[in-house]
């Protein structure tokens, strides 16, 4: 999806960002070995198989689709990730003792049972990308989200070395929040809680500017998310970049005149 992003708006360029993101749908009655498999990721993995380094390989592919910017790797190691499930109690009941998950897939489901905290990285001690730490130290300006809260914008805050340059970067930093708030992954979150999930995982991390949808912070939870924004250090700023004809996605020349008015004040 990243890569994808990256495409050229071009007859080539959107017609490789479909083929990226195609997924695989076997005929009704039969059940095939690609089912819900996304073409990009098989292509990745082939050139990282041929060509033997994870970024070299994202190189290649961002060559292909003619991708405009880098996308790099958060390790080159394989990485998992965990974190602790606390269950609602039951009426009159003891509430029970949480539960550790594993998976990406099971993470990104988790809310829907329970609030999530204790998310890890495994393995913890993995070293990050160098060249991704390089790319942050050197960044103007580095930008979280949107995206899955616990398995797209936190992650990079739980490998230590990453964490490390993120935070020690000279590089202003800023959230963009979620267009909505309960998700899967977020059920009963607010805007708020959202960036609690930052500052309890990565206390030391300071953020300039966030950047939400007016419409995406309800007006009786505004005080407890500008506190929480202030916590980090950050100021809000509330612009208008939903999509017209699809308010679930963000408009992606409403968001770059966002991004010029923050970047440039």
């Amino acid at each position: 999806m990243a890569l994808a992003a990256l495409c050229d708006d071009t007859e080539w360029g959107r017609t490789w960002a479909q083929v990226m993101q195609h997924r695989f749908r076997s005929r009704d009655g039969v059940t095939g070995s690609l089912d819900d498999h996304a073409m990009g990721n098989l292509l990745i993995v082939a050139l990282w198989e041929l060509i033997g380094d994870p970024v070299d390989g994202l190189r290649w592919a961002g060559a292909l689709l003619g991708a405009r910017g880098q996308v790099l790797p958060m390790s080159r190691e394989p990485l998992t990730m965990s974190g602790l499930v606390h269950r609602p109690a039951a009426d009159g009941q003891e509430p029970s003792a949480p539960m550790r998950v594993s998976s990406q897939v099971e993470l990104a489901r988790a809310g829907q049972l329970g609030r999530l905290t204790d998310v890890r990285i495994h393995p913890e001690e993995a070293q990050a990308c160098s060249e991704a730490v390089t790319a942050i130290e050197l960044s103007d300006w580095v930008v979280f989200g949107p995206g899955s809260w616990y398995t797209s914008v936190l992650p990079h805050l739980l490998l230590e070395d990453l964490r490390a340059a993120l935070c020690e970067t000279e590089a202003k930093r800023c959230i963009v929040m979620n267009l909505t708030a309960d998700t899967d992954e977020t059920v009963g979150m607010t805007p708020a809680d959202h960036l609690e999930v930052l500052i309890d995982h990565a206390p030391e991390l300071h953020v300039d500017r966030i950047i939400a949808a007016p419409d995406s912070v309800r007006t009786d939870d505004r005080a407890a998310f500008e506190q929480a924004a202030a916590r980090l250090g950050a100021r809000v700023g509330y612009h208008r970049v939903r999509k017209e004809d699809d308010p679930e996605v963000h408009d992606p020349l409403r968001l770059a005149i966002a991004f010029d008015e923050v970047f440039g004040s």
